[in-house]
């Protein structure tokens, strides 16, 4: 029989009996497991960073070719700033109103600031590093040089000097600080430079500071013409010939310290539903305070005193935590200028073509290629261009009526914004569903919006209180003398350049009841009125997170019946504890439990008789794993597709639609895939009960890289 015992201060089952009085001992430690406890939770924010760290891992890894992990060491500093600006802001103002409750994980938003700031000084440390102890010295070895001032030869210095003078000089505009020049409001993650001078100027002031801001028009990185060095390719940061010319901005006085620093600010927007009465205009409001947010994080030279960073820290409301020393350029993430600027593809991902399926190429009719059976592709290794070719079919096809959809980020030219602005030329109905809240877009959205309504389409912005998160395409097409509809459903957004970089699935369907669900989905955004029930989409807020329970729920009934129960799920972000929960459950009655989460996860696997059967592992690679899949063993249909990960935002406040794959053959493909990643151990990292994520090591030498094996066999 079983003996109860002791885990983590929790009673739990030891089950040593038969699979009869198995099932009955693990409904008992249900019960007696509390699955709230907080020592079986991540704390979001700290998972969140741990992701971060595994892109910065990828700069060290001599897989990737050499500015492929240049580009891991920049898209980690990028990411660390969006980290600051959205998450961090969010932490300090818990503090400023007081709110010091506990997350899941029992850590108060104070305890996890602390935490962060120690973790983020020493990955930062690594991070420069690894750029100036592997990075620099292999790309030199490239003949990819990075000059400091101190190498230049006098043919340089003359060059550099007619390029401040030419370039530099008429562009920027030194701050001395006074009482009639206070410190200045400088932009957030502006490159600026706080100066010491002794002297005084033509007027008699003597403060003896001042910030020369870089002007965000200019370059960051030079490069130095073939004149100048004709062998390999080589670059000045502005910031150095700027330091080397900075005494010309103050004529007659002397530059005694001249250091660069960069403020990192809160970019969260905060609209308000009370008395709104144009979305739209009452956004393009809040971006221009966005670049003037509360600062977060400052970062300086590392050799700057302490007389100067005390000053700024004030200045910034910041404290000694939130500063960081960095041994090298302050503004990392405006190197990734150096991609395009190098011809160099030997140091780059080789190049491929995405595949097309065959009733999908070029010059087929795509509507009879539906109609004939759905379509199923997966981007980057499949090609995003049907989609784009589908629409502007549609927008010339005189058989098509009406065309809704929604656009949560799209891409600066937007090919999909051209077509849908042709149709309503075209006299189509057009209705467009544009998200412009998704962060960091706004401003871009806002203009495709102008553009789709000059062309006659009918724009609406969601509902307010609720982003629209869903990936929605619906053509209503006229065919003999009946309407017929077509859809397309995404897991990731109608972005044509992120379909090369992310991973994500497309389905493209005529079937009836999924296009009808669609269009339910549709006019409950547009318009008003009670909620929907669809067939067969499940939609957030109303009905996702319940259906996601009750189908883990249905696989732990299933294994406590002694059937065979599995869920696999793939997901950026897992955090909802009602799902956790849910999942815990479903470990503790036996079911199989494989989840490929790519960021955060609050979930802890493997804990001994809590979440044992649980796997959780994270793929990163030259791609970004963005798609959103849920398969479910004893449910019909078992394989389901989402714009949705497993997070409170998604299942609460946004409208998000989560969609069946109803054709045995592509729901056997995804499952298929599924495994491939659970096999793969060349880019993956296992989250383990301690919180700390480990590399996968390939056995024997035999490496599996699943994003390379999709790529032969798709691409």
């Amino acid at each position: 029989m079983s003996e109860p015992v002791s885990t983590n201060s929790l009673e739990v089952i030891v089950d040593n009996s038969k699979p009869a009085e198995a099932a009955a001992n693990s409904k008992n430690a249900e019960k007696l497991v509390d699955l709230t406890a907080p020592e079986y939770y991540e704390n979001r924010e700290l998972s969140h960073f741990k992701f971060n760290l595994r892109v910065l891992r990828q700069a060290k890894n001599h897989k990737h070719p050499l500015l492929e992990r240049l580009m891991f060491l920049l898209i980690f500093s990028s990411n660390l700033d969006e980290f600051f600006e959205i998450r961090v802001s969010g932490l300090k103002k818990q503090l400023d109103f007081g709110l010091q409750r506990p997350g899941p994980d029992g850590k108060y938003p104070e305890q996890v600031l602390k935490i962060i700031h120690e973790q983020v000084r020493d990955a930062l440390d690594e991070q420069y590093s690894i750029l100036n102890n592997d990075l620099f010295p292999s790309l030199a070895k490239e003949d990819i040089h990075f000059l400091p001032r101190v190498s230049w030869s006098d043919e340089l210095i003359e060059w550099t000097n007619e390029y401040f003078h030419k370039e530099i000089l008429p562009v920027v505009s030194p701050l001395g600080l006074d009482p009639a020049h206070p410190f200045p409001r400088l932009v957030n993650k502006s490159l600026n430079f706080i100066l010491s001078l002794n002297g005084k100027d033509a007027f008699g002031r003597d403060s003896g500071l001042a910030i020369v801001p870089a002007p965000r028009s200019l370059p960051r990185l030079i490069k130095v013409p073939e004149s100048i060095l004709p062998k390999g390719d080589n670059f000045i940061f502005l910031s150095s010939i700027i330091h080397a010319h900075v005494n010309e901005f103050f004529s007659g006085m002397t530059v005694t310290e001249c250091h660069q620093f960069r403020v990192t600010r809160n970019s969260d927007l905060e609209m308000s539903n009370v008395e709104v009465e144009d979305f739209a205009i009452a956004l393009q409001g809040q971006l221009h305070s966005r670049r003037f947010g509360a600062a977060t994080k400052l970062e300086v030279g590392i050799d700057c005193p302490d007389e100067l960073t005390n000053f700024l820290l004030e200045r910034f409301d910041l404290t000694r935590d939130e500063l960081y020393p960095l041994d090298g350029p302050v503004n990392l993430q405006r190197l990734m200028a150096l991609y395009k600027m190098v011809d160099r593809p030997d140091l780059q991902y080789p190049k491929f073509s995405p595949g097309t399926p065959k009733g999908l190429s070029e010059n087929n009719q795509i509507f009879s290629a539906v109609d004939k059976e759905d379509q199923l592709l997966l981007h980057p290794f499949q090609s995003f261009i049907p989609i784009i070719e589908w629409l502007r079919q549609a927008a010339k096809d005189p058989s098509v009526v009406s065309i809704k959809q929604t656009l949560y980020r799209t891409n600066e030219s937007s090919e999909l914004v051209e077509a849908l602005a042709e149709a309503a030329r075209n006299g189509k109905e057009v209705t467009v569903v544009i998200e412009l809240r998704a962060r960091f877009d706004e401003e871009e959205n806002i203009n495709f919006a102008s553009i789709l309504q000059e062309a006659g389409a009918v724009v609406v912005y969601g509902v307010m209180g609720y982003k629209t998160h869903a990936k929605m395409l619906l053509f209503v097409r006229r065919v003999g003398n009946d309407l017929k509809r077509y859809a397309h459903l995404g897991t990731g957004n109608y972005h044509r350049k992120n379909s090369l970089l992310y991973t994500d699935y497309s389905l493209m369907t005529a079937d009836e009841t999924v296009c009808a669900d669609v269009h339910k989905v549709f006019q409950q955004i547009t318009g008003m009125g009670k909620k929907i029930h669809p067939k067969l989409l499940i939609h957030a807020p109303f009905n996702l997170r319940k259906s996601i329970v009750k189908m883990i729920n249905a696989e732990a009934e299933a294994a406590k019946a002694g059937v065979p129960a599995r869920i696999i799920a793939k997901l950026n972000a897992l955090t909802d504890v009602p799902v956790i929960e849910a999942l815990y459950a479903a470990s503790i009655a036996g079911v199989k439990v494989d989840l490929i989460v790519r960021g955060i996860c609050c979930l802890r696997p493997g804990i001994p008789l809590v979440s044992e059967n649980i796997r959780v592992i994270s793929t990163i690679g030259r791609f970004l794993e963005h798609s959103r899949v849920y398969y479910f063993e004893n449910s019909e249909p078992q394989v389901y597709c989402s714009s949705a990960d497993w997070m409170e935002r998604n299942l609460s406040n946004r409208i998000e639609v989560c969609f069946p794959i109803l054709k045995k053959k592509h729901a056997s493909r995804i499952v298929d895939e599924l495994n491939m990643y659970l096999e793969d151990d060349g880019q993956s990292w296992e989250l383990h009960p301690d919180g700390v994520y480990r590399e996968i090591t390939p056995e024997l030498n035999s490496e599996f890289d699943v994003q390379n094996l999709l790529l032969q066999k798709l691409s």
